[in-house]
């Protein structure tokens, strides 16, 4: 079982118009609602591939309810810890040439209280998981050292864990040892404060990711692949060039991807291949939408993985 934890949900609406322009007015051309957030998105890959998978997250209000009945269609099972506070609303404006703008609230603020119930139910879940997926923002009223307080209780339970997050929530989660981390370009530039352009800046920023206390270290890279450390080795791993008609969400499939081949008993190597495609069919696809395994597959026999010596 991979489980996932969403603090900050979201209820995403796409709305996709013929063209993003500055000065000048677009046309909807479509509109709908999704069940969103990167612990959502990721077992909705992992239940699409036929994994199976557990996402657990805190919701209330008429907007928890309506959330809810978004991910019902989904497949695979929710856990809802309920709170006081509703679920927030994301804005996704994608044109057909690719050009996409996400625009998220900060999420509503959870109580001490709120926070604990849903600790003691993530502990209570990990008894049949393998790993744990520790996805996106942490909303108001939570604090920094959330996710990693929960690494070490997983530690403690032999579940494996992968800390997909950004900011404060990043930086004290990698210190807390998780299996994987998986920062992409621009969390890890905000994480180390420097700018990353070139690969030989990729392979160190991935070094010293690796010696803040990951065990692991994925760096994706967006259209140019990822940049994988483990074990002592480090991998560049390259997509083919595709079309991207909407990147956003694309490190979600890439991560679930990942935990997929993981949990399959498959190496890094051809983990982090899997995240990769997953990532980069995903990329092709418009608005927030996930490849499946067979559009996944495709991919995954083009990517290539060098050694970085």
């Amino acid at each position: 079982m991979i489980v996932t934890l969403t603090v900050n949900p979201a209820i995403d609406r796409t709305i996709t118009v013929d063209r993003l322009v500055f000065e000048d007015r677009a046309y909807i051309t479509s509109s709908h609602e999704s069940a969103g957030g990167r612990g959502i998105n990721a077992s909705c890959v992992i239940h699409s591939f036929g994994g199976q998978t557990m996402a657990i997250v805190p919701a209330g209000g008429k907007s928890g309810t309506h959330f809810e009945d978004l991910v019902k269609s989904s497949g695979f099972e929710l856990v809802v810890v309920p709170v006081n506070r509703g679920v927030r609303h994301n804005l996704i404006l994608t044109d057909k040439q690719g050009l996409t703008i996400k625009l998220n609230e900060p999420g509503a603020s959870l109580e001490k209280a709120e926070l604990a119930r849903l600790e003691k139910e993530i502990r209570t879940r990990l008894d049949n998981a393998s790993w744990l997926l520790l996805c996106g923002s942490l909303p108001p009223g939570v604090p920094a050292q959330f996710y990693a307080q929960l690494i070490k209780v997983a530690r403690k339970r032999g579940v494996k864990t992968l800390l997909d997050a950004d900011g404060d929530a990043l930086e004290v989660g990698i210190a807390a040892k998780p299996t994987v981390v998986k920062p992409n370009l621009q969390e890890a530039e905000r994480l180390l404060k420097s700018a990353l352009l070139t690969r030989t800046h990729f392979v160190h920023a991935v070094e010293r990711i690796q010696k803040m206390g990951a065990e692991s270290v994925i760096l994706s890279l967006g259209s140019q692949g990822a940049v994988g450390a483990f074990d002592h080795q480090m991998m560049e791993v390259i997509p083919p060039r595709v079309d991207a008609i909407a990147p956003i969400g694309a490190g979600d499939a890439l991560a679930a991807a990942f935990a997929w081949s993981m949990e399959r008993n498959d190496d890094f190597r051809h983990a982090i291949r899997w995240g990769v495609a997953a990532g980069t069919a995903s990329a092709r696809l418009p608005g927030m939408s996930f490849a499946g395994l067979a559009q996944t597959e495709e991919i995954y026999k083009q990517v290539d993985l060098r050694q970085v010596e």
